[in-house]
């Protein structure tokens, strides 16, 4: 499994022990690690490089007929006293005819950590629908070689690579412009804190913890990828996109350390100087490169630079540049070109799948804005839409307090029911394959690739992970060999046990619910 990298699947936090983080996509995104917290920026698949999941394989496989469940799974919770759970496991079926297996706490507040997406793709699927694109356009103030204004427009697409910017550029060329006197970046689409207060600011500077606005490139983070040398070394860093090589700086504090060490890396903004990426952790001689990322500080002006360093590419000279934030477009100007996003449905792998904090910012508050044009604060309309679309669904709207969409604050509160409602009630829908596509495979794909391999679980488990510190949660679908498909959510909250120990109590209780059988 790789040290989840560049967003922190749920949000991984560096606990009391070293976080690896892998991950790559740059598209990456992060709370769940299986084993330890990591971070990093290529893509949104955040989890860490952890040891082979071992869980279930001294345990007894005999069949458990579901009036004995309940004892089987409070035998396990019964080792950690101190923990706060919420768990509840039902029968997937339309509402008359679901079966309540287990519940502990079905109505208790907790941190959910990545567990959030659940409710913030939820929404923007039955909302969007899962063929909804995310449009930039370029625009000018006429149709002639000479402009006066060119405009690039951005509505917030997380999968907006250099690549894609290029391109963008190329079809402004087609059209023959060769002089732009004033090159301007429409950051307006999305109002509000590009930031979210509510996360830590450490989170802040490293990719899965990027800003999120209009105009956002690579996911807003600096991806590199760092190789191991020989013993002692620094790690060898390689910029993702060499042309970052002449506006930052690198202060590389990792080395290289003998197999059987830890390995853990961090790479993040300096918190005074922006342009000041520090590289710091340790990786084994001879093991796989990591990819990682640093967050940037002004996304939009990070965005303009590129672009207008690729208009000079294409001859096409341009006097002076500058991104607005409050004042659109004005009426009138003529579209040059445009790129459309992956359609949702992709967003929505790539966000679940990999745990991509930055997707599922960016989906909330698309949500937002179309709720809410005139809305100064995207966030805080996004959440509002989430609950205006859950709740004829069947989900209680009072169960359940977002202040992110991603799950990356502490301060987001879930019950179980509230999942376990949000996964049954998409599954109700024509959406259903689709959303459950999104979601993790147990030992096959995303943040539970490396998870439950060798298990009864294997391939018939799809779930949203979720990870931040005190914080281990596991909500989805699971169709046991011998017994009806359930839907299921499993919250656990306690800062003073190891996320590894709680992940092996509720990989456990999954490993329980795989035996079960009609008796």
């Amino acid at each position: 499994m790789s040290i989840a990298a560049r967003r922190k699947f749920s949000c991984c936090l560096l606990l009391s022990c070293f976080c690896l983080l892998r991950a790559r996509s740059w598209a990456i995104a992060v709370t769940n690690l299986l084993l330890l917290p990591s971070m990093a920026l290529a893509h949104p698949s955040q989890e860490v490089r952890s040891v082979q999941n071992t869980v279930g394989q001294t345990l007894t496989s005999a069949p458990l007929c579901p009036v004995q469940l309940p004892a089987s799974i409070n035998g396990v919770l019964n080792r950690l006293p101190a923990t706060q759970w919420g768990i509840l496991v039902q029968t997937l079926d339309a509402p008359t005819s679901r079966l309540t297996l287990y519940a502990r706490n079905p109505d208790l507040l907790l941190t959910p950590a990545s567990n959030n997406k659940l409710l913030t793709t939820t929404a923007a699927l039955q909302q969007l629908g899962a063929t909804y694109r995310i449009r930039t356009t370029v625009t000018g103030n006429a149709r002639s070689s000479s402009l006066s204004t060119l405009r690039i427009i951005g509505r917030g697409d997380p999968s907006l690579t250099t690549a894609q910017l290029t391109g963008l550029v190329q079809q402004v060329a087609q059209q023959g412009i060769r002089q732009v006197a004033l090159l301007v970046g429409d950051d307006t689409y999305f109002q509000g804190s590009a930031t979210n207060p509510k996360w830590d600011p450490d989170d802040t500077l490293q990719g899965y913890g990027a800003p999120v606005n209009s105009l956002m490139l690579n996911q807003n983070g600096i991806g590199v990828t760092l190789f191991p040398q020989r013993v002692g070394q620094p790690l060898r860093v390689q910029w993702d996109d060499p042309t970052d090589a002449q506006t930052r700086r690198l202060a590389n504090q990792s080395v290289t350390v003998a197999k059987g060490q830890d390995e853990f890396v961090k790479v993040y903004r300096d918190r005074t100087d922006g342009f000041l990426i520090r590289v710091e952790g340790q990786l084994q001689e001879g093991s796989a490169a990591e990819p990682a990322a640093a967050s940037i500080a002004n996304p939009g002006n990070y965005l303009v630079d590129k672009f207008r360093r690729a208009l000079l590419a294409n001859q096409i000279a341009v006097a002076r540049s500058t991104v607005v934030k409050i004042t659109p477009a004005p009426p009138g100007e003529v579209e040059l070109a445009a790129l459309e996003s992956p359609p949702l449905a992709d967003l929505l792998k790539e966000t679940n799948q990999n745990s991509n904090n930055i997707y599922a910012e960016a989906l909330l508050k698309t949500l937002g804005r179309l709720q809410n044009p005139r809305t100064q604060d995207a966030t805080a309309s996004g959440i509002t839409a989430v609950k205006a679309i859950l709740t004829p669904l069947g989900v209680n709207p009072n169960h359940y307090r977002m202040v992110d969409g991603s799950g990356l604050a502490d301060q987001n509160r879930v019950t179980a029911s509230v999942l376990v409602q949000t996964l049954q009630a998409i599954v109700q829908t024509s959406n259903a394959q689709i959303f459950r596509a999104s979601l993790p495979v147990a030992g096959e794909s995303g943040t539970l690739r490396d998870r439950f391999r060798g298990t009864a679980a294997q391939g018939r488990l799809q779930a949203k992970t979720g990870t931040i510190a005190g914080v281990v949660a596991l909500s989805g679908y699971l169709t046991p060999p011998n017994y009806p498909p359930l839907a299921f959510s499993i919250l656990a909250n306690d800062p003073k046990t190891s996320a590894s120990r709680l992940r092996a109590a509720v990989d456990e209780i999954v490993l329980l619910l795989t035996r079960l059988r009609s008796c």
